[in-house]
């Protein structure tokens, strides 16, 4: 265990790295300069998520770690406060996380082949009476994924609070991802003529099942390259480890956090996938 937790803080030491020096301007750590360095920052978040631990706690145990303070060039009595730690959170943007996921996924060494699913992840409270103090009514976030079917690496997510359809989102996700794969499967959720056509201008071969509206929707299924589909259930493979491993749920209370959050779920459990291979 501690030398799998090494070899995990180190790769997310390394990503946090290359991030921050292909962006120097992002700001991550205090704007006003004097504050840690920000790939200091990224990697205690990456192990707050992988330790399962609040911003306090995991401030306190990396602090007692050696090799850790090692990674992080940082000397006991030089880790940030936990609000501190806190407020980096909040000044990421998403847009930093998921690059963050991307290039956490090429540590898996993903195929060419990806599938299109979505799950619900709880967006817990602290109590009843927060829910209805914050007038929210939606207990639920719905997201989809990207899964890699040779490595299960999630290449991307896509959250949302108000559950669009999944063929809006399906689109959504797809098209942005083309230049990683080569074929792509999803089930009838996702039936959409025009993100077929879509997805083969941009030299990506779908796999979605047709919903049966007529005859010829039984014939197009029965050409579907059933190995390639058969594939599809890695994404909810990949669902299921990643709610056994962290929660079904979200602690963050405002949605843009939440989103956040899961991001970077999906990043750190793509790095455990790597250092387990």
């Amino acid at each position: 265990m501690p030398k799998l937790l090494f070899r995990f803080v180190t790769q997310a030491a390394s990503l946090a790295q290359k991030r921050c020096a292909a962006s120097p301007t992002a700001v991550v750590s205090d704007p006003a300069g004097n504050g840690f360095a920000g790939w200091k920052h990224l990697t205690l978040h990456f192990l707050r998520v992988h330790m399962s631990a609040s911003c306090a706690e995991i401030v306190d145990w990396a602090s007692e770690m050696d090799r850790v303070r090692a990674v992080l060039q940082l000397a006991r009595f030089e880790f940030p406060a936990p609000s501190t730690l806190w407020r980096s959170f909040e000044r990421v943007p998403t847009r930093i996380w998921r690059q963050l996921l991307d290039r956490s996924a090429t540590r898996c060494d993903p195929g060419d082949h990806g599938a299109l699913d979505a799950t619900f992840i709880d967006r817990q409270a602290a109590s009843s009476h927060y829910v209805a103090r914050s007038d929210r009514d939606i207990q639920t976030l719905k997201t989809t994924a990207l899964v890699d079917t040779e490595s299960c690496a999630v290449l991307d997510v896509h959250c949302s609070a108000h559950w669009p359809h999944d063929t809006q989102v399906g689109r959504q996700v797809a098209l942005r991802n083309t230049e990683k794969i080569e074929s792509l499967a999803g089930d009838k959720g996702y039936d959409d003529q025009s993100l077929r056509d879509a997805l083969r201008s941009d030299g990506v071969r779908p796999v979605i099942k047709h919903r049966l509206f007529a005859h010829y929707d039984h014939a197009h299924n029965a050409r579907l390259d059933s190995d390639l589909y058969g594939q599809r259930w890695m994404a909810e493979s990949a669902f299921s480890a990643i709610k056994r491993r962290y929660g079904s749920a979200v602690r963050p209370g405002i949605w843009y956090r939440e989103f956040r959050e899961l991001v970077l779920t999906a990043a750190v459990y793509n790095l455990e996938q790597a250092i387990k291979e």
